[in-house]
């Protein structure tokens, strides 16, 4: 059970948690989501390397986290991201080892994960809540929340 210090709410029935964006610090995503079986052991130090990837860019402004890791299914089946990165990123100036989280296929192949991208400003306001939404609709059209890593 979450401690008085923790922001993220408790899980629903379901199992996720309620709908709608959560932030979350490294600390807390551990405590309640990195813990408890070897697959989620393994998905979070891939959550962290992908996250460091991504920072090395310096470009890196969001780092949503969604799907089965941010649920209480004992063994989540891959990790699945979105990054926002910033209105200047340009992949050829990225690092060598970064590059791989920016080809949906080559990060699938390497991690074990799916990662989406796009530079902020490339949606609208709107399209960018929408695109959210749809991140946290699971497959039987009900609804659960992400996690935004702080």
């Amino acid at each position: 059970m979450p401690s008085a210090d923790n922001v993220l709410p408790l899980l629903n029935d379901s199992g996720d948690l309620p709908a709608g964006v959560h932030v979350a610090g490294w600390v807390e995503i551990e405590q309640r989501f990195g813990a408890g079986s070897k697959a989620r052991v393994r998905a979070l130090a891939t959550l962290k390397h992908l996250h460091e990837l991504a920072a090395r860019t310096r470009s890196l402004r969001y780092f949503y986290v969604f799907g089965s890791f941010v649920s209480a299914a004992p063994d989540p089946r891959d990790v699945d991201v979105v990054l926002v990165m910033g209105d200047d990123f340009r992949l050829e100036d990225c690092q060598w080892e970064s590059r791989a989280l920016f080809s949906h296929a080559a990060a699938e192949a390497r991690y074990g994960a799916t990662v989406f991208w796009l530079r902020e400003g490339m949606l609208p306001d709107a399209a960018m809540r929408e695109l959210l939404r749809v991140w946290q609709t699971k497959r039987d059209g009900t609804l659960r929340g992400i996690l935004e890593v702080a």
